[in-house]
Order: C-alpha cells, then sequence, then structure tokens
C-alpha cells in the first residue's frame, strides 16, 4: 500500500545515512590509493578508475551539501536533478536510476553497432559494384 508521511521521511533519511556512508567508505579506500600513489606503487585500471569516481563524487558533494544543509531546501531537490542529472554523487543513485542509466548506455551501444553494420554493408556494396 502507501506509505505514511512518517516511513517516507524515514526511508529518505536512511537513503541520505546510507549514501553518506558509503561515500566515507569510497573517501577511505580512495585515500590509502592516493597514499601508495605518492610512494611509487602502480594503480590498476579499476583502482584508477574507482580513485577518479571517488574524487568526482566529492566535488559533487558540495552543491549537493547545500540542499541537505539549508532548511526545506530539499524540496527543490528534484527540480535541479532534473536539470542537472549527474549532479548526485554516485553512492546516492537508487537502483532504479542505475538500471535506467544502463539501459540508456545499451540503447546507445546498440544504435551505433547498428549504424556502423550498415555503413559496412553499404562500403561492401560499392566496392562489390567498383570491381564488378
Amino acid at each position: 500500500g502507501k506509505k505514511s508521511l512518517r516511513q517516507k521521511v524515514a526511508d529518505e533519511l536512511k537513503h541520505y545515512y546510507d549514501g553518506f556512508h558509503l561515500l566515507w567508505i569510497d573517501t577511505k579506500v580512495a585515500a590509502r590509493m592516493v597514499w601508495r600513489l605518492l610512494h611509487g606503487q602502480v594503480l590498476t585500471r579499476r583502482e584508477r578508475r574507482r580513485l577518479l569516481r571517488t574524487c568526482a563524487d566529492l566535488f559533487r558533494l558540495v552543491p549537493f551539501l547545500v540542499f541537505v544543509i539549508v532548511p526545506f531546501m530539499e524540496f527543490l531537490l528534484p527540480v535541479f536533478l532534473k536539470l542537472f542529472p549527474e549532479m548526485l554523487p554516485s553512492t546516492f543513485e537508487t537502483e532504479s536510476k542505475k538500471e535506467e542509466k544502463q539501459k540508456k548506455k545499451l540503447n546507445a551501444k546498440l544504435e551505433l553497432a547498428k549504424f556502423l553494420r550498415e555503413t559496412i554493408v553499404e562500403m561492401a556494396k560499392r566496392n562489390k559494384a567498383d570491381t564488378g
């Protein structure tokens, strides 16, 4: 059924708590990676991507904190997320948003593959016509 206002607020607070907790864990791991970099060790590709994502999340956190700190400004958060969808740190994304983003990427890749296949077929037809 429908959730009460108290349950909605509790769910939102839990979501924020989980997001900040995950961001804190990512920040600690990133700090260890930076320490390793400063001492001459080389990061793997996966570690480098995680470090870059965490740094980007920390930079995105600054405007996001304004919405959390200023009273009643969190009601404007959905409007700003519609205008700037990448403003939210990755640890605060819901599963449905992650799935939606993956579907968009997959559709774009499929369209690109379809375009490339059609281009290759057209080039093959032209080459066949030129040689035949």
